[in-house]
């Protein structure tokens, strides 16, 4: 990429971004996955630069509006706006108006009478971005929704095993840990699978959701098979806060059962990748000595989430379909 200038290697021979929105990975083709990669692909190296910032979003208006905590993917947010040299503004609901009995679409309204662009959307139940997207003419971004969908958390999964392995095609993934109650989970199935990658989910029977093979995935529950089997391991917390039962009975046997520490990981492959989400509960999913071991990409994948979320901004922005801008 030269000058700041902007291109995606001949990924728009096969795709143009036409949506107004992106919210999930279920609905997108292979090659508007690919597109978002190669974009994101062609940015990743802004980050490198002494001066982080193009003026690509110059002029765009970006609201970040966030129902749940989070660390990773509000920041990412943010710092990819500011990188394109877009105006960003972050709300919580506990702090809008939203906590003196406004609804939700009447916030939204207000946002676009503010002639906002983008509004990027997380919300503990499942369909809202959706929802908000057929209210709105602004550019919708889901954030995660429910246990529904994180598209850009799996597009940054598949950013990275691809820059690490250099193909998705062909390679096993298991994901273990919570698959009932995880929106990572849902979408790195329908990425990973709409890219040639064979998927094998495992964890508790009860944190297996029904009818898995529907959504592309295998199932097991044999920890010891997912790990031999696989060139890349994604770990996932418990998702507490999303069960309304306890389906497992301590967290201490989860560890036992499903957990990868030093003595597990040697059933593995010599070049697997170990992956995870975040937040990660050390001790439980994924001890220390594995999270912070020669096969971890967990902080490769924080890094590559800017360049991810650069390159939907851009795409859902609409200036993929204009000239290339140089830096400032």
């Amino acid at each position: 990429m030269g000058n700041g200038a902007v291109t995606t290697q001949g990924a728009t021979q096969t795709a143009q971004w036409t949506k107004k929105d992106l919210l999930g990975l279920r609905d997108l083709t292979p090659e508007e996955i690919r597109l978002i990669l190669a974009t994101a692909e062609s940015f990743r190296e802004i980050s490198l630069r002494p001066i982080k910032k193009v003026p690509a979003l110059r002029g765009k208006t970006i609201v970040n509006l966030f129902f749940e905590p989070s660390t990773r993917t509000r920041t990412s947010f943010e710092l990819a706006a500011k990188r394109l040299s877009a105006d960003i503004v972050n709300i919580a609901a506990s702090s809008s108006s939203l906590s003196k009995g406004e609804t939700l679409l009447d916030t939204v309204k207000n946002l676009e009478a503010l002639k906002i662009d983008i509004i990027v959307i997380r919300h503990a139940a499942a369909g809202v971005p959706h929802l908000i997207a057929r209210h709105t003419g602004a550019s919708v971004i889901n954030a995660g929704d429910g246990a529904h969908e994180h598209p850009t958390q799996a597009l940054l999964d598949l950013l990275t095993i691809q820059e690490k392995k250099g193909r998705l095609e062909g390679l096993r993934v298991s994901i273990i840990g919570d698959i009932a109650h995880s929106r990572v989970a849902r979408s790195n199935i329908w990425g990973l699978t709409k890219l040639g990658a064979a998927v094998t989910v495992c964890g508790p029977p009860t944190l297996i959701p029904p009818h898995i093979e529907a959504l592309g995935a295998q199932a097991t529950y044999d920890i010891g098979q997912a790990i031999r089997d696989a060139d890349v391991l994604m770990l996932l917390r418990i998702q507490h806060e999303r069960q309304e039962a306890l389906l497992v009975p301590s967290l201490r046997e989860y560890r036992l059962r499903y957990g990868i520490d030093r003595e597990r990981i040697t059933l593995a492959k010599p070049d697997v990748l170990i992956m995870h989400p975040g937040p990660v509960n050390r001790g439980v999913e994924l001890d220390s000595s594995v999270a912070d071991g020669p096969h971890s990409v967990i902080l490769n994948q924080v890094t590559n989430g800017i360049a991810v979320r650069m390159a939907v901004l851009y795409l859902v922005a609409g200036a993929a379909k204009s000239e290339a801008l140089d830096d400032e």
